[in-house]
C-alpha cells in the first residue's frame, strides 16, 4: 500500500515537514518497508515558502526591514523565473514579541523588499503568499519599498506604519519599479474580507495584532484615506487582474481579499494587478500534489486546529479534494478537532485523529506533538495491517483502506 502524508503545520508545535515525518515514522515503526511520501503543505500563509522549497525551489536569503523597522533575515524561493514570496518571513506577526507589538507602527516594507529582490533575480512570475501579517498599513510599506512615495502636506515622506496613513496627502507612483509592468503576480490567500468596514482589515484583524479599540478606529481612518488617495493616483479604473477582462472593476478596496494581511491584498490587487487565488490551490500546484498522489492508496493530511474554518478551504480540504478526484481515501490528523464525527465524515474524510485525545492537556499536546503523531501513525499502520491478512506488507497489494479505516478509526 502506498501512502502520501501531506499535512500543514501544527502552529507553535511543528512545521508541516515535522508533522509529516512524525506520522511517517510512526507508520515505519510498524512496517519498515512502507511506501511513504511526505509532501509539506500550506494554505497560502505561513509555510508556503517551505512547501515551495520542498518541491524543488531554491531558497534565496535576503536581509529586509522587519515589521517594526529592525532588520530581519528572510528569504524567497526561486525556480527559473517564478518566485515565491511569503509575507510572514518579512512582515509577520511571529517576528514581533508579544510585549513589543505595535499595531500603529507595524508595516509591510520588508515584503516589498523581498519582491524587489525577486525582481533582481529575474523573476517574471511572483506568488505572493499573504498570511500572519503584523501590520495594518494597506500594503503602503510594500509599495514604498517598490518605489512609491507617500507624502504629507509638506511634501515629506510619511513614516511607515498604518498609524501614519492619516497624514498622507499625496501618493506618487512614478517611481515604481518599471519591471513590475512585466510581472505576473498571484495573490495566494483564503481571506475574502474587503479592506474597509466592519469586516475589513482594521476591524477584524487589527485587534489580533495588538490594536486597542481606539487604534482600530485610527487605522480604519488611515486605510480609508490611503485607499482614496491610491485610487486617485492610479487614475483610470483598474481591471480585476492583468490579462482579465477589460471591464472596469469595482474599486480595489471593495474587492474580496483586499483586506487580507492588513490590506496588503489591496495594494497587490490595485497596483500589482494581482490575480487572487485560494492559497491551498496554489500550494497544491507548487507541491505537485496530484503527481505525488498518482498510484496512492491512502492520503494523510492535517493541521493544528481542525474546525469549521478548516472546511471552508484550508489545507485538509484542499488535499481531500485532490485525493477524492482520484478516488483515494483521506485521513486527517490534528492537534484538536471541534468537529463532530458526522461533520468530518460528511466533508469526505475517512477518519480523524487528534493529539488532544491522547494528551493530558493542551500544553503537552503541543509540546509532545511529534510523539503523539508518531503514535497516530503507528495506529493507522496497525489498523491497515490487521485487516490485510496473516502476513501483510504496506508496500504490497491494496487491502481496502477506506473499509479498514471505517472499522478502526477513533470515535468522537
Amino acid at each position: 500500500m502506498r501512502i502520501v502524508v501531506a499535512p500543514d503545520k501544527f502552529k507553535d508545535a511543528l512545521d508541516a515537514r515535522g508533522v509529516g515525518e512524525a506520522v511517517a515514522a510512526g507508520i515505519r515503526s510498524v512496517e519498515a518497508d512502507a511506501d511513504l511520501t511526505v509532501v509539506p503543505m500550506a494554505d497560502g500563509g505561513e509555510g508556503t515558502l517551505d512547501a515551495a522549497i520542498a518541491a524543488g525551489f531554491t531558497e534565496v536569503p535576503v536581509t529586509v526591514t522587519g515589521p517594526l523597522g529592525a532588520p530581519v533575515e528572510a528569504a524567497f524561493a526561486l525556480q527559473t523565473s517564478t518566485a515565491v514570496v511569503e509575507l510572514a518571513r518579512a512582515s509577520g506577526l511571529a517576528l514581533v514579541p508579544r510585549a513589543q507589538r505595535d499595531a500603529l507602527r507595524a508595516n509591510s516594507r520588508g515584503t516589498g523588499e523581498l519582491i524587489a529582490a525577486a525582481l533582481e533575480h529575474g523573476a517574471t512570475s511572483i506568488i505572493l503568499a499573504i498570511g500572519g501579517s503584523a501590520s495594518t498599513d494597506g500594503g503602503a510599506g510594500m509599495l514604498a519599498a517598490l518605489g512609491a512615495r507617500l507624502l504629507d502636506a509638506d511634501g515629506a515622506d510619511v513614516p511607515d506604519g498604518g498609524g501614519a496613513l492619516r497624514h498622507v496627502e499625496r501618493i506618487e507612483l512614478d517611481g515604481l519599479d518599471a519591471r513590475l509592468a512585466n510581472v505576473h503576480v498571484t495573490l495566494a490567500s483564503d481571506v475574502d474580507h474587503a479592506l474597509l468596514g466592519p469586516r475589513g482589515a482594521a476591524s477584524v484583524f487589527a485587534p489580533q495584532k495588538g490594536a486597542s479599540v481606539a487604534e482600530v478606529a485610527q487605522l480604519e481612518l488611515g486605510l480609508t484615506r490611503f485607499a482614496r488617495l491610491l485610487e486617485d493616483a492610479l487614475g483610470a479604473p483598474q481591471t480585476e487582474a492583468r490579462g482579465a477582462s477589460e471591464r472596469p472593476a469595482a474599486p480595489a478596496a471593495q474587492r474580496a481579499g483586499s483586506g487580507a494581511a492588513g490590506g496588503v491584498g489591496f495594494a497587490a490587487l490595485a497596483v500589482l494587478h494581482a490575480l487572487r487565488r485560494p492559497g491551498v490551490d496554489v500550494v497544491c500546484e507548487l507541491a505537485r500534489l496530484r503527481a505525488h498522489l498518482a498510484g496512492a492508496d491512502l492520503v494523510i493530511t492535517g493541521e493544528g486546529s481542525f474546525d469549521a474554518q478548516s472546511l471552508g478551504g484550508k489545507t485538509p480540504v484542499g488535499v481531500l479534494q485532490a485525493a477524492a478526484s482520484l478516488e483515494i481515501p483521506t485521513v486527517v490528523v490534528c492537534g484538536r478537532s471541534s468537529l463532530s464525527e458526522r461533520e468530518w465524515r460528511d466533508a469526505g474524510f475517512a477518519a480523524c485523529y487528534a493529539t488532544m485525545d491522547r494528551a493530558p492537556d493542551r500544553a503537552s499536546s503541543m509540546r509532545d506533538a511529534g510523539a503523539f503523531l508518531h503514535e497516530i501513525g503507528a495506529e493507522i499502520a496497525r489498523g491497515l495491517l490487521a485487516a490485510a491478512g496473516p502476513e501483510p506488507r504496506l508496500g504490497g497489494p491494496v487491502v481496502g483502506a477506506r473499509q479498514i479505516l471505517d472499522r478502526d478509526r477513533p470515535r468522537r
